[in-house]
């Protein structure tokens, strides 16, 4: 297909996708001639993937770039490719000069966390921190969420169970297109997700059953 074409398809303007040309988000075209180029199934695919990461993920634009790079390397098993995708996509974590006291609970209900729950994660991996960060924020804010943390944990264990299974009996490629707009969309998901039920969980327990409006 020609660019006009591939614009069509994917949804994204002519201007933009020379843009992601020269960045090397998207990969060139066959050459036809010294003017034009012609454009794949795979590029629509990487357009939309583009998209969702910017619009839906709410990635930056250097973000998505180091996303794109996992996307097309060659050397990442199943294991790294989660690496990958959220050392690109998790947010900071604690300051490690940060002793206070709510800086070292957070540490220890953290560590405490990942140990009852038998999860095999480093405990230096930046989501480690960047839980830990958003644990001292409830210790100081609102504790009474922290009651209900492993049973929290449990239900998240089950939503990576899914998340893995989705890899199973597919390419290297696919898997870290999988993975890396998994985690950001995902994430995007189950909040989305988490509101509607909320409201439907809301509705039952403190509305009449003749009750509709929220």
């Amino acid at each position: 297909m020609r660019m006009a074409e591939l614009s069509r398809e994917s949804g994204v303007p002519v201007a933009t996708i020379k843009f992601y040309l020269r960045e090397g988000l998207l990969p060139a075209g066959e050459r036809t001639s010294p003017n034009q180029a012609r454009y794949s199934r795979e590029h629509v695919r990487r357009l939309r993937l583009i998209r969702a990461l910017l619009e839906v993920g709410g990635l930056s634009l250097a973000q998505v770039t180091e996303v794109l790079d996992a996307v097309d390397a060659d050397d990442l098993d199943q294991h790294k490719i989660f690496g990958v995708a959220q050392a690109t996509v998790t947010q900071p974590g604690l300051d490690p000069d940060d002793d206070s006291e709510h800086a070292q609970a957070a540490r220890e209900r953290v560590h405490k966390l990942l140990v009852d729950h038998d999860w095999r994660v480093p405990p230096d991996w930046p989501p480690v921190n960047a839980l830990a960060r958003v644990i001292a924020t409830i210790q100081e804010l609102e504790p009474v969420l922290l009651q209900q943390l492993d049973a929290r944990a449990e239900l998240i264990g089950k939503v990576a169970d899914l998340d893995v299974e989705l890899l199973e009996g597919r390419s290297l490629e696919q898997q870290v297109e999988i993975v890396v707009a998994g985690t950001v969309l995902g994430d995007a998901l189950m909040s989305a997700m988490r509101r509607v039920a909320q409201i439907d969980r809301s509705a039952r327990k403190f509305t009449r059953p003749d009750d509709h409006d929220m």
